[in-house]
């Protein structure tokens, strides 16, 4: 009885992780899809990193974790910060130093791994995110290929798939238990009919 009750618990817990899957990877889909940028949940946003400039931080395709940032007066020296470039591209560096210029705070940055600092100075309504502290090395090659049709039937077939199999070997373990259950009442009606 005790090991049917870990079975059961065993099971419902994979059922429950297969779901909290599934919906995780819809709506990281359905919301990279949306934005047409990395996935974004709860105001947290997934970066892919594409060059070596903060190793050893974070290396080149790894996926790092950014809070959209709403107040930039609290950014200090040291902070990680994503930043918008004047070609519209997003640089994730360290800000080295801030420099207040005509009553505004400017932010100096600098990749980790680069020698000098970035040529600009960072100014705050270009300050996207700020890095949380969480990385997931090499992770970033899967959510790049997850932008393209193939990865988003990947990421939304897969889970799916995993479920119906679930469900399906559950509910062929449940007929089975039930047969047998109906074969012990028929013996054992038998029994009493001799």
């Amino acid at each position: 009885m005790r090991k049917k009750n870990t079975i059961k618990r065993i099971s419902n817990l994979i059922s429950t992780l297969l779901i909290l899957t599934l919906i995780a990877m819809t709506l990281i889909v359905i919301s990279s899809r949306i934005s047409g940028d990395e996935p974004q949940l709860f105001g947290y946003q997934f970066k892919t990193v594409l060059s070596g400039s903060m190793d050893p931080e974070f290396s080149t395709g790894s996926i790092i974790l950014v809070k959209r940032v709403n107040n930039t007066n609290a950014i200090i020296k040291g902070d990680i910060i994503t930043f918008k470039q004047a070609d519209k591209n997003l640089v994730t560096h360290r800000v080295v130093e801030a420099v207040k210029k005509d009553g505004v705070t400017l932010y100096r940055t600098k990749g980790d791994n680069n020698e000098n600092a970035d040529m600009s100075l960072v100014s705050p309504e270009k300050v996207v995110s700020k890095y949380t502290g969480f990385t997931v090395p090499y992770a970033g090659y899967l959510v790049n290929h997850a932008g393209s049709p193939i990865g988003v039937a990947i990421l939304l077939i897969v889970p799916g798939l995993l479920l119906l199999g679930y469900a399906f070997l559950t509910f062929r373990a449940t007929i089975k238990e039930i047969e047998s259950r109906t074969k012990s009442l028929n013996l054992q009606l038998e029994d009493l009919q001799k």
